[in-house]
């Protein structure tokens, strides 16, 4: 008898363990998918500065029609239609809308707008402070107590995120660093909202259903009001709709699609994570994107690293550990 409750025991470790390993796969795909998006800055229109207010909703629109395909195509394949619709139209499900507004409007148009201007090693460190947004908007949303330990953690971000601000790196206009840094914050807000609002939802919705109305919406926000509307406003004398179409026939455009087939993998990574090994340990775990992010950018860009870059992120990393949960904890496999 005992012999068997110690096999049960080591097959939770077992379990705990692959979805530390998928949380991890998450963050890597999602440092990927930044600099594929990047990538797509090297073929025109994507390159042309005076298309600068289209280029970002242009590529948050590529992204996320193909992760929306992916999600439903899996969902389909699970029998979730009716259960799409059905969550659409439920109060639940209503909350998962706002939370996919926020996430669309300012969490993706944010962090494609800085991934233009800062590039993906400095826009993916600060960008990992969304679950400390998420703190703090919980206590005002879901009435959560912020304890002593998230308190600091929080101070380590904002400290960690001055670091990387401190000096922009060799070659890049410091105004337009600064700019995308800001929008890399707006993100953090963004998608810090969204994680609020969905979590309100996803106690009575299924995590791929969520998530496809997320995609779904935000493909529509962007392919169906966003895009017409600056098309109108900005772009009238250079032939309206004529701009964004233009995105379509470049090569930079398959880099952007990619990157949406990626940034759907590693959101079902990340929420099949949290299901094995816990949402806390699943989260510290899933931000160290920052940190792939600054090595893939060494290894396969030509980005200046500086060392406030790496402090920064590392102390924003660390910041982050302490805000999402108890590090004695989710270091201790067996409490899972």
């Amino acid at each position: 008898m005992p012999n068997a409750a110690l096999s049960h025991e080591d097959q939770s470790l077992a379990y705990a363990k692959r979805g530390i390993l998928l949380s991890l796969l998450s963050g890597f795909i999602f440092s990927a998918n930044g600099l594929l998006i990047k990538a797509s800055s090297d073929y025109a229109p994507f390159n042309d500065a005076s298309l600068w207010i289209m280029i970002p909703l242009v590529c948050a629109a590529l992204h996320d029609v193909s992760a929306a395909c992916i999600v439903t195509v899996l969902n389909l394949r699970n029998g979730h239609r009716k259960e799409i619709w059905r969550s659409v139209t439920s109060r639940p499900g209503r909350s998962v809308l706002v939370g996919a507004l926020l996430g669309a409007l300012l969490g993706m148009g944010g962090y494609m707008t800085a991934l233009q201007l800062a590039g993906p090693a400095y826009t993916l460190p600060i960008t990992t402070m969304y679950p400390a947004v998420a703190a703090v908007l919980a206590v005002f949303v879901l009435k959560e107590r912020i304890p002593l330990r998230a308190w600091i953690g929080l101070v380590l971000c904002v400290a960690g995120a001055g670091a990387i601000g401190y000096s922009p790196p060799e070659g890049q206009s410091s105004d337009l660093f600064y700019i995308g840094l800001c929008f890399a914050a707006l993100a953090a807000i963004g998608w810090g909202a969204e994680a609020v609002y969905v979590t309100l939802g996803m106690d009575f919705i299924e995590p791929l259903v969520a998530l496809n109305i997320y995609y779904v919406v935000s493909s529509a926000l962007y392919v169906l009001l966003l895009i017409p509307l600056a098309s109108a406003v900005f772009f009238t004398d250079s032939g309206g709709l004529s701009v964004p179409l233009s995105f379509l026939t470049s090569t930079g455009a398959l880099f952007v699609i990619l990157s949406g087939c990626l940034g759907a993998f590693s959101y079902l990574c990340w929420y099949k994570a949290m299901c094995m090994t816990g949402v806390s340990r699943a989260l510290a775990v899933n931000i160290s994107y920052a940190l792939w992010g600054i090595l893939l950018s060494a290894l396969f860009t030509e980005v200046h690293i500086t060392t406030w870059l790496v402090l920064g992120a590392l102390t924003i990393f660390s910041g982050m550990f302490l805000v999402i949960g108890n590090p004695r904890d989710m270091l201790n496999l067996r409490n899972v």
